[in-house]
């Protein structure tokens, strides 16, 4: 076993450890952190030796191949290039925050099963973001819905069981139409080796052979709606969203952190992995009702969030707006909005999820998810008010603060592609300032509500829960450079492969001489 199966098996082995050991509420607590904690030492070493790995011809690092299913063609195989390193390290960096911020929640519920289904959660999505292979990705893919399911229906609001059921049947009609796109993958395969004559030749689910496929355009055509279909649902993408705000008013906030920051991640990583990297002409066709989508996601959930009442619904429902972003940045055919959508899913998943822990615990002291039922809560818990303020101006994108610099870089991208597509995504960040201030107005300033004289601020505990997720904020807005430089060269591999030109600006000046020019090239960012 290699060192990512190796990185999979710690938060496995912690989900049974918790499930099954005879341990009491306490004590599954504590290990439940420490293998949250141990899972997140695995991706620390990768990331610190990634760049001296050697890369396979596909630009993947430790990868791993081994024999699963051999009829099928379908292997267990692993690997990392820069869009999956940093996806792997946002995944096991939430976790014990989020087991460390449900600390107290979780005395008024069942640690063992917050704490087993969210390491088995964590396992699995860190199996899709490292599969290289398509049925192993589609299977553990579907698989991540069983703990999603029961962190979602087992902890939360009374109303969580039915948004925990529609959640489900939203993500599993995408995982099927998914399936097909799946079996297509296989007969065009099969289809190739049969053509090939050479003897002993079998179909293959491996990504760098399916990239290898030639696919006919209406063919690419349908596997890219049946791709597109599912991890749309699962992003989530106008109008497959509705299920969205259901679950993040119904859910516990560290819920709501796992399935926003974490598991719908996993639709956008999707789209460049499979849509772009395996089907490029069909995407490159579908690309203006892809952008038409995505700007609709932009508006739309902006304005849902500026009108919603129910503060956790407003933190899910910006989620909307943001994978709109995210999409425009993927599919504008640029490799600056390539990287900033990357980018972007990592301060999102930071940015929101400092965003739901606070909104979880103004919730919890307040006993209302209604904004208009809060009010003046700054006088009696200015910390909380604080990181409130802090989270808040990092999902608008303040400069300093790390969603910043991805935002300029899909912007700046979609400007690119067309006027018209930057200029209804640059509005994200002024609804972005209406919807986030506005909450914090009716929220926490003006006279303090004599129901609410009883709250209390953030105790320590709660405090050093948030502390990370800031740090990583702050620290990533002033030097982007540890997440953007492996992101950057596995994004320019990607549009080198499916034949993006480099859109890098000219800086050859007619004084120059040809030497001059070419010193000037080296050193052009």
């Amino acid at each position: 076993m290699g060192v990512l199966t190796w990185l999979v098996l710690v938060p496995l082995v912690g989900a049974l450890v918790v499930a099954l050991a005879p341990l009491d509420a306490s004590t599954s607590k504590k290990v439940g952190i420490g293998f949250g904690l141990a899972a997140l030492v695995l991706p620390v070493v990768v990331w610190f030796r990634y760049s001296g790995a050697d890369a396979d011809a596909g630009g993947m690092r430790f990868a791993e191949t081994h024999d699963w299913i051999t009829l099928f063609g379908t292997h267990w195989a692993l690997g990392v290039d820069g869009i999956s390193l940093v996806m792997v390290l946002l995944t096991a960096f939430l976790v014990p925050v989020v087991m460390v911020a449900e600390w107290r929640r979780m005395d008024e519920g069942r640690p063992r099963s917050f704490m087993a289904w969210t390491l088995a959660l964590e396992a699995l999505s860190l199996v899709v973001f490292l599969a290289t292979d398509a049925l192993l990705f589609y299977v553990v893919f579907e698989a991540t819905l069983i703990p999603a399911y029961f962190l979602v229906a087992g902890f939360g609001r009374e109303g969580r069981a039915r948004a925990a059921t529609k959640f489900l049947l939203f993500q599993l009609a995408g995982g099927l139409v998914m399936l097909a796109g799946i079996i297509g993958l296989y007969v065009v395969s099969a289809q190739a080796a049969a053509q090939s004559g050479s003897p002993g030749e079998t179909p293959s689910y491996l990504l760098s052979d399916l990239a290898a496929l030639d696919l006919d355009p209406t063919t690419q055509r349908w596997l890219f709606v049946a791709f597109f279909v599912a991890f749309a649902a699962k992003a989530p993408l106008f109008p497959l969203h509705t299920w969205l705000a259901d679950t993040t008013g119904q859910a516990s906030a560290g819920t709501s952190v796992l399935l926003v920051c974490v598991l719908d991640k996993i639709g956008t990583y999707g789209m460049l992995r499979f849509c772009l990297g395996l089907l490029p002409e069909a995407s490159e066709w579908a690309t203006p009702l892809v952008l038409t989508l995505a700007l609709i996601s932009v508006v739309y959930g902006a304005l849902l969030a500026i009108g919603s009442d129910d503060l956790l619904r407003l933190v899910g429902l910006t989620s909307l707006s943001h994978f709109g972003l995210i999409t425009v940045g993927i599919f504008v055919w640029s490799r600056p909005g390539g990287s900033g959508a990357v980018l972007y899913m990592v301060n999102h998943g930071l940015a929101t999820a400092a965003l739901f822990l606070v909104a979880g615990y103004l919730v919890q002291r307040t006993g209302t998810t209604s904004i208009a039922a809060m009010g003046g809560v700054q006088k009696a818990a200015p910390v909380l008010a604080g990181l409130f303020v802090v989270a808040g101006m990092a999902t608008v994108g303040l400069p300093g603060l790390s969603p910043f610099v991805s935002e300029l870089l899909v912007i700046v991208a979609a400007f690119g592609w067309a006027w018209w597509v930057g200029a209804v995504a640059v509005t994200s960040i002024v609804l972005a300032a209406v919807y986030v201030l506005s909450a914090y107005r009716r929220t926490m300033t003006g006279p303090e509500r004599p129901e609410l004289a009883g709250v209390v601020d953030l105790s320590a505990r709660e405090v050093w829960a948030l502390a990370p997720v800031l740090v990583a904020l702050v620290v990533l807005g002033v030097r982007p450079a540890p997440v953007l430089d492996p992101v950057d060269e596995s994004v320019d591999r990607l549009f080198t492969s499916v034949g993006v030109v480099d859109d890098r600006p000219d800086v050859t000046r007619p004084d120059q001489s040809a030497e001059q020019a070419a010193e000037a090239e080296e050193v052009a960012p």
